[in-house]
């Protein structure tokens, strides 16, 4: 129960303090309508009558469900980063092997992948508030079910289901973000929910090691309440009129995938999301503690460091590119994080110091952090607050998935077959060449929304 209780007042807080975090913009996002994208000629603007919003825009505020979203974010990234370090070890209790222990990891994510599409579909048809509260419910039961599981496959299945109600949750949480977040501020609603998330995440497991002593089970139970935290915060502080699929009595037209593969930047999108997911998601958490030992000699404590200096380095950059992808567009912050973290994961392969691998680790959480805010605003300016885009979302996570999967894997078998050095390289390759798929791309961030420098107050 104090668990709960001070999930809550971790919640509250954070929403209590955004509630100054953005700073007043006396321009009315609904006066200045996204134009159609010359790589979207089927993007709609948004309505001006778009009374969900259009208060908070006008003030240049963070909308209100945006704040509730965000501080739900932290809730689950919490929670999941108290079970993170549990899961392999509780795996392994069974008696089975370093693989099969790591496999459970695996089918999180494979299921997300799998589900991906058709939780696109849920959402066109459920909306995203209902969905959203669907998702969390299934992780929830999902891991309470584990902590209970008796033999290493209900551990598999019940593990892998969670990955179902994940995909359901995180892609009606950028739907949510799409409708919500003016034009003007997309990139900094993004960059605050990846924030959360990443604050949670690194909080999460040290929470985690302070309740180590109530066993492996606890932890399981501990996130499962969490989740009902965050499933009764939203239910109850998020209307559904504000957020379902019809607003202001208008049906929203679903978008089809390829409509928005016609738009230069939402192919550019995936490719970018597909190689972060790869690089800075997958290789990164499998392969820097064995670089660390294997070639800079030192142990797990400076593998460690590593993922800790890429955090900072992470949630450094994202307290300043949020505002700057508003500014000066989407393409300049995009094309900036996607250098800087190609370049500085090549460079970790080559590390033979610690300081330098430290260096160049928290250089790629920089660069991680700076292209993300702009990556996310760009595919929700291509599918605008009028189109239901949940199957258009959904791809775009899939791509994130599956370079996580598949990154893993095939650099670890690199790594073996021609050394670490190539395994990095080629990882950092793949955000180089998806920087050059975003050179020929429109931004997609309106002319009269960009300005070099502060917003002026409104008096």
């Amino acid at each position: 129960m104090s668990i709960h209780i001070s999930s809550v007042v971790i919640t509250l807080l954070i929403s209590h303090k955004l509630q100054g975090v953005s700073r007043p913009d006396p321009r009315d996002p609904a006066e200045h309508p996204v134009p159609a994208s010359p790589d979207d000629a089927r993007a709609v603007p948004p309505a001006a009558d778009d009374d969900a919003a259009a208060g908070p825009a006008r003030r240049g505020r963070v909308p209100e469900p945006i704040k509730v979203l965000i501080a739900a974010a932290f809730v689950i990234a919490l929670g999941y980063g108290i079970v993170a370090p549990v899961l392999p070890q509780f795996a392994a209790s069974f008696g089975v092997g370093v693989a099969a222990a790591s496999a459970v990891i695996s089918a999180f994510a494979l299921c997300r992948l799998v589900f991906a599409p058709a939780s696109g579909a849920v959402v066109n048809k459920l909306g995203e508030r209902p969905t959203y509260l669907i998702g969390l419910i299934v992780v929830a039961l999902s891991s309470a079910a584990t902590a209970f599981a008796q033999t290493y496959w209900q551990l598999l299945i019940f593990r892998g289901l969670g990955g179902i109600g994940s995909t359901m949750f995180t892609v009606s949480a950028m739907g949510l973000i799409v409708r919500l977040a003016p034009p003007t501020m997309r990139g900094r609603v993004s960059g605050y929910y990846a924030t959360a998330f990443l604050l949670g995440g690194i909080l999460g497991p040290v929470l985690g090691g302070l309740l180590a002593g109530l066993g492996m089970h606890a932890p399981f139970l501990i996130y499962a309440g969490a989740l009902l935290v965050a499933v009764l915060v939203v239910y109850v502080r998020l209307k559904d009129e504000t957020i379902g699929a019809k607003r202001a009595g208008r049906a929203q037209p679903p978008m089809r995938v390829r409509e928005a593969l016609d738009a230069g930047a939402y192919r550019a999108a995936l490719a970018s999301s597909f190689s972060t997911g790869w690089t800075a998601m997958g290789v990164r958490v499998a392969l820097v503690p064995l670089l660390a030992v294997q070639v800079v000699g030192e142990g797990p404590a400076v593998a460690g460091l590593a993922l800790a200096l890429f955090a900072v380095g992470n949630a450094a950059a994202l307290t300043v590119t949020g505002r700057l992808t508003d500014r000066v567009g989407r393409k300049p912050l995009v094309l900036t994080g996607l250098l800087v973290c190609g370049l500085a994961t090549i460079g970790v392969g080559l590390s033979t110091s610690v300081v330098m691998f430290a260096v160049l680790s928290l250089l790629s959480g920089v660069g991680s952090g700076t292209l993300n805010p702009g990556q996310q605003a760009a595919v929700a300016d291509v599918i605008g607050p009028d189109r239901a885009g949940g199957k258009v979302l959904s791809r775009y996570q899939m791509c994130a998935d599956a370079g996580q999967i598949a990154g893993p894997v095939l650099a670890g078998a690199l790594a073996d077959a021609a050394g670490f050095g190539w395994a990095f390289g080629i990882s950092g390759a793949l955000m180089l060449l998806a920087a050059i798929a975003w050179l020929p791309v429109r931004d997609t961030l309106p002319p009269e929304s960009r300005t070099h420098g502060p917003a002026p107050r409104r008096k």
